[in-house]
């Protein structure tokens, strides 16, 4: 029995919104902290999912999904500072208020810590975005991958399109430059 065109539609409709609901906060995560803006990364996002839907009939499975989905976001993070260097100004905010939400516990310290520890903790998360953000862009692509969404070398690999000694590479200098704007920061 032969499905009609609607009912495929439907099917095809269906099997995307589950793909959504999984995925999206993770590439919504990946672009907010790209771009460190909010708005920009809702739009970014949609932007995104629609040309996964646009897509979604040609997808092979060459590629876990996850992993398609974060590709087609990187490509969109590339086309959205591509455009946003053509633009005759640019933005002066580095540090949004928009993105403090994103890091307002860190990880590892509790709750239940002094004032104190827990504004030195956030103090230093703020330094190691701010000198993630100055990276190059495959650097900091490469290292948000890692450190934001916890990714393995080969799946960074997929995702951006590198051979897996360029992901390291690039990781390598990451680190490097991040350390170094980390220690120049609290010398």
């Amino acid at each position: 029995m032969e499905m009609t065109l609607e009912a495929e539609q439907a099917r095809t409709a269906t099997d995307f919104e589950s793909v959504v609901r999984e995925h999206w906060p993770r590439v919504f995560r990946f672009i907010l902290v790209s771009l460190r803006d909010r708005n920009d990364a809702e739009s970014l996002t949609q932007d995104c999912f629609l040309k996964a839907y646009q897509a979604w009939g040609r997808f092979r499975g060459e590629a876990s999904v996850s992993t398609w989905l974060m590709r087609i976001a990187v490509n969109q993070l590339r086309d959205h500072a591509r455009n946003r260097r053509l633009q005759f100004w640019k933005r002066t905010r580095t540090n949004s208020d928009q993105f403090n939400d994103f890091h307002d516990i860190p990880a590892g310290v509790s709750p239940e810590a002094s004032p104190e520890k827990r504004a030195a903790a956030k103090q230093q998360v703020r330094a190691v975005w701010k000198a993630a953000a100055s990276l190059p862009e495959q650097q900091r692509t490469v290292f948000l991958l890692r450190f934001v969404e916890d990714l393995d070398l080969l799946e960074i690999a997929a995702v951006t399109g590198l051979k897996e000694g360029t992901v390291k590479a690039h990781l390598f200098r990451a680190l490097q430059a991040v350390r170094a704007r980390m220690s120049e920061a609290y010398e």
